[in-house]
């Protein structure tokens, strides 16, 4: 295995990780306003995420990194393609984040709904964009000899785009009310299980329109990796997901809703593999893990300092689950 494809897998693991436990926290967001029916449950639910959410966004961060320094021209066509997308969804988390700084800052009702609704907002909208986004990727995108989009942004909300996109908000959605499921107690876990019981009837609909629409529009079954054996994984853990959730066993539904997510970025990546970006407009402009990366010399740095660092993140991160692995409920809460 060359660097460039170590970098590739590297960087289909840390989105992996961004959607399992970012996942989870965008599902919580999108859920406050209609799970908490008084200020005391809607600061219980906030409660379940509240040392983890901004964690959880490194993995965003340092995946945009790593396609920055390994492979520059992915990072610039993508960002300079997907230009409003992201500044809109960078929009909603800036909100999302001041809001879970501000919402505690006053007690009035009409102070704390607003800013409960801008949760909701700043989590709704990066989860549906992610869907989009990677939609339009394995789609492909117009790209020229220049490594230049030259498309625009009406473009990317194409009918493939948007089934991927409101399929990755469904399941994201979800994974957070199975998450509330397993960190609330009293009417909230009751609330919470119900919800995500038809929830997962809704992904298993979507799950199956969206492998359709995948097999039409991509090169998926083309690909010499396979990755429709990892897109069938996804099918069956999401089933296997419902099934544990009728039987009120929240931690393994969890477990299976995080493996619907892993198989999902699995698939993506396979399907890409050793593309990063497919060009729509012809084939051989398409970007790869080759030319579209840094020097071999800015990769062997990169791999020293993720062999140190990484390793790091990871125990701190597994630490701090550990440490609030409790449940929440109003006993515990804190104004």
């Amino acid at each position: 295995m060359d660097l460039n494809t170590l970098w590739f897998i590297l960087i289909g693991v840390l989105f992996t990780g961004f959607f399992v436990l970012e996942g989870f926290d965008y599902g919580v967001g999108i859920l406050l306003p209609f799970l908490g029916k008084d200020d005391d449950e809607r600061r219980a639910i906030i409660n379940t995420i509240g040392p983890f959410w901004d964690g959880n966004e490194v993995w965003l961060l340092t995946a945009g990194g790593a396609i920055f320094a390994a492979f520059p021209h992915w990072y610039a066509t993508l960002f300079s393609g997907f230009y409003l997308a992201l500044v809109l969804m960078l929009v909603a988390l800036i909100l999302r984040g001041v809001a879970f700084e501000f919402r505690s800052k006053d007690a009035r009702s009409g102070w704390r709904n607003f800013w409960d609704w801008a949760i909701f907002f700043g989590s709704f909208v990066p989860a549906l964009l992610w869907g989009v986004a990677f939609g339009n990727i394995l789609r492909g995108i117009p790209i020229n000899a220049q490594m230049t989009y030259t498309g625009d942004f009406f473009g990317l909300l194409n009918p493939y785009a948007l089934v991927t996109g409101l399929f990755g908000l469904v399941v994201m959605t979800l994974h957070g009310a199975v998450y509330l499921a397993l960190k609330t107690e009293n009417a909230l876990v009751t609330r919470a299980r119900e919800v995500a019981s038809k929830l997962a009837y809704a992904a298993l609909a979507l799950y199956v329109v969206t492998l359709v629409a995948t097999i039409l529009s991509t090169d998926l079954l083309a690909r010499p990796t396979m990755p429709i054996v990892t897109a069938i994984l996804g099918g069956a853990a999401l089933v296997a997901a419902l099934w544990f959730l009728r039987r009120q066993r929240e931690g393994w539904a969890f477990g299976m809703t995080a493996l619907a997510i892993v198989t999902t970025v699995a698939t993506i990546f396979l399907t890409l593999f050793p593309r990063v970006l497919i060009s729509s407009t012809d084939p051989k402009f398409n970007l790869t893990i080759y030319n579209a990366s840094s020097s071999p010399y800015t990769l062997t740095i990169m791999t020293i300092v993720a062999i140190i660092f990484v390793p790091i993140v990871l125990a701190y991160q597994g630490w701090t689950y550990y440490v609030f692995r409790q449940r929440i409920s109003k006993k515990t809460l804190a104004v």
